[in-house]
């Protein structure tokens, strides 16, 4: 089932990359030793399987040599599990559009900070596609395990928080790794549209994150973005398990401009969407917009960086797979029926049975019934934002 290129024919990774890098097969071996003998890798993986042999389990990651067969022998078999224990299915669509002769920056909306890499690469793994590197910020590195576990799965840093002076240091170090992993190892990155998750749905691509992109030496932005041959990809779920984690960040956020998240709280998300319900999950594929950018007349930097968002925007807004939830959110957000020939009455009944639930989750301190309600309109507007998206964008799919 491997896609990838024998170990001898792969680049190996330059030394101004290795701080960033994944780990190259070289390392591997060691790393994994490394990695199983740490309580709380031991402890994550008892937790999310409770019923796991650790012993047995470690003796098979000991045996796994290189990140292909990681991939297809560990986070394979994984992710299925999460497929079948968490979703209500995971489909997907436009793989026509994923050519394996060519590599590609896939460029998606951004809802799990876990699963929207790994359940797009479960999909690649299903239909014998090369899979992708994937870009992972350093604030989720908690632990100096958990860097060397997204490390070995193929994993990317993206250098957050970074002072002014070393930003724009970072930032041209970042873009020089993706264009040479594009251009000299023939493999394809992962990168969500925006540094963390659009709490309201709202998905926009940040123009910071296509300057990254257009960074490089020696030529205009427009050069540098054809060259990172971008692919827009739409990931939708039909019931977000953190709906409640981010309503509850609005609220405290309301009460305290100045609130912010904890690294426990980060911890926390990335566990209740790895192993909450998520009802149905699908991924469309659009096009690479290399076309649409070339035909683009101007060669201004903002201009273009401004026209490439669009694309980007235009593509996913486009891709959304909707569900009843999302069209019943919109008719209440806007007070109207527009879609109810969208949803049943059962629909209805079982999506506010569901935001109920949820609110009754949040956890903080003497919650009025005026803030129980702006919670429940915050996460209906979750919900309701990829319609409201997708109708502004109809006329140009």
């Amino acid at each position: 089932m491997s896609t990838s290129q024998p170990t001898s024919n792969i680049a190996p990774i330059p030394a101004e990359f290795a701080e960033i890098a994944p780990y190259d097969d070289s390392q591997y071996r060691e790393k994994l030793r490394s990695l199983v003998s740490e309580p709380g890798f031991e402890h994550a993986v008892r937790y999310v399987l409770p019923e796991v042999d650790y012993p047995a389990f470690t003796q098979e990651l000991l045996e796994v040599t290189n990140q292909d067969e990681f991939q297809h022998r560990v986070m394979g078999p994984f992710l299925e599990m999460l497929v079948k224990t968490t979703t209500a299915g995971l489909s997907c669509d436009g793989l026509e559009n994923y050519r394996p002769d060519h590599s590609y920056t896939l460029i998606t909306n951004h809802r799990d900070i876990v699963l929207d890499a790994s359940f797009l690469n479960l999909c690649f793994i299903r239909n014998s596609l090369p899979l992708t590197q994937v870009a992972i910020g350093n604030n989720l590195l908690i632990y100096e395990w958990i860097a060397d576990l997204v490390k070995i799965n193929r994993s990317f840093i993206v250098k957050r928080d970074v002072r002014m002076t070393e930003a724009l240091r970072a930032a041209a170090q970042l873009s020089a790794y993706i264009h040479w992993v594009i251009g000299e190892r023939h493999e394809s990155v992962w990168i969500a549209q925006r540094e963390g998750r659009a709490k309201d749905s709202n998905d926009l691509t940040q123009e910071s994150l296509v300057k990254m992109l257009g960074l490089a030496p020696g030529k205009n932005i427009k050069e540098n973005l054809l060259g990172a041959h971008l692919l827009p990809v739409s990931i939708s779920y039909e019931y977000d398990p953190n709906d409640y984690l981010k309503a509850r960040e609005f609220l405290l956020r309301r009460r305290d401009p100045h609130f912010k998240k904890s690294q426990r709280d980060d911890l926390f998300s990335m566990e209740t969407g790895l192993l909450k319900y998520k009802g149905r999950v699908h991924m469309r594929l659009g096009r690479c917009i290399d076309p649409e950018l070339a035909a683009f007349p101007s060669d201004n930097r903002l201009e273009v960086v401004r026209h490439t968002c669009k694309l980007i925007d235009r593509a996913i807004h486009c891709g959304y797979e909707l569900f009843p939830g999302n069209y019943i959110a919109y008719d209440a957000v806007t007070g109207g029926t527009r879609f109810a020939d969208r949803y049943t009455a059962d629909d209805r009944r079982v999506f506010a049975d569901y935001i109920n639930a949820q609110l009754d989750k949040v956890e903080a301190d003497d919650i009025t019934a005026e803030e129980r309600e702006y919670m429940r309109g915050m996460m209906l507007t979750m919900y309701a934002n990829p319609v409201k998206n997708q109708l502004a964008a109809a006329q140009t799919c």
